[in-house]
Formats: structure tokens, sequence, C-alpha cells
């Protein structure tokens, strides 16, 4: 989206917004936050109270946090740069090991500022954002099919300190790692189960 409409503002971190003149113009991202479109309309012009009302009877859920914990990143590597793609395909195996953008650096074998503006280039995203993303990633296949603690889950996606861990996890998913677990791991073991 950025890349196609730079003059458009994106809003990661928010399932509906309203925005222009007036506040005219709502849009909702996800596939399903058209839920969240629709109780925003009804409260806006019916009433809060008939938007609580909609919402309890039809189980509805406010997306307040956004649509970040359900972000995954794409796993299909770019192709366009080959020096950036080998990094790509190491650090998808390699992610846990410690100052893995040193790591990528070092095999691509660019200047710091040429690998990192390439690398932005190709991905989106500087290396260590990258890193970071590939690690939160896995955490959170972990924290959904495990019962693992949370500090074992860090220590294992390359994570020594379990508290910068949760940190990092709760600013990237507006959920903790416990938050999370409870959330999406219940939905992974009622899928499973078919109850």
């Amino acid at each position: 989206m950025r890349e196609r409409y730079p003059s458009v503002k994106v809003r990661e971190q928010r399932a509906l917004v309203v925005t222009g003149e007036g506040q005219r113009l709502v849009m909702a991202g996800g596939g399903t936050s058209w839920l969240d479109l629709a109780l925003y309309l009804i409260g806006r012009f019916a009433g809060i109270e008939a938007a609580m009302q909609v919402a309890r009877i039809n189980l509805i859920d406010w997306h307040a946090i956004g649509q970040q914990p359900f972000a995954r990143l794409a796993r299909s590597r770019q192709v366009e740069d080959a020096v950036i793609a080998r990094c790509q395909e190491w650090i998808a195996d390699h992610y846990r090991e410690p100052a893995p953008v040193g790591a990528m650096m070092r095999l691509s074998g660019l200047a710091e500022r040429t690998f990192n503006r390439r690398f932005h280039a190709a991905t989106g995203m500087s290396p260590l954002e990258y890193a970071h993303t590939l690690r939160l990633e896995e955490a959170k296949q972990m924290l959904e099919s495990t019962d693992q603690p949370i500090e074992a889950i860090a220590n294992e996606v390359g994570y020594e300190d379990a508290g910068f861990f949760t940190r990092l996890f709760r600013r990237n998913v507006n959920l903790t790692p416990v938050q999370y677990r409870r959330r999406f791991g219940a939905m992974r073991r009622a899928v499973q189960t078919g109850s």
C-alpha cells in the first residue's frame, strides 16, 4: 500500500479509521473489521446503547487493539536483490543466533550503510526490525501451541532478557505474551478439538 500510494497515511495499528471533513470517511481495514465499522455506524447514528445491544446480541468483540496481533510476516522472500534475498534466507534459519544483523551484514559483503539501505529497500524494514519480526512470529506460534513459560520462549527465539522480550512483544503486537497466549492459544485449541 505504502509503495503504490505513498501519499496515503496507513495506520497499521488501527482496525477502524475515521477521518476527513466532519469525520465523514470511515474505513475498516481487516476482513472482519466490518463488524467494528457496523458498530461504529450504529453508535454514531442510532446511539451508543443501540450499538452495545447489537454487540451483546451478536457476540461482537470490539477490536480496539487493531490488526497487529493477527499480522504475520510474509514468508515469501523478495528476489529483486539477490544479496538481500540470500540474507533473508539465512536469517530464516538463524534468527535465534546472537547478533543476527551483524552476521547478515558479513554474509552480504556490503558496507554497513549500503547493507542497511538495500535491506530496507528490499523488505520495507530495517535489518533489526526484520530480525525482531521473525523472532516475534516464532514466539507467537509457540505461545499458541505450547505451554512453555514465557522466559523459555523468549530464550528459544533469541532473547536472553525475558523482560525485554515482553516489552518488545507488547510494543509490536499490542498484547503481552500472556494475553496473546490466552486469546490465540484458546482459539487454536478450540479449532483443533472442535469445541
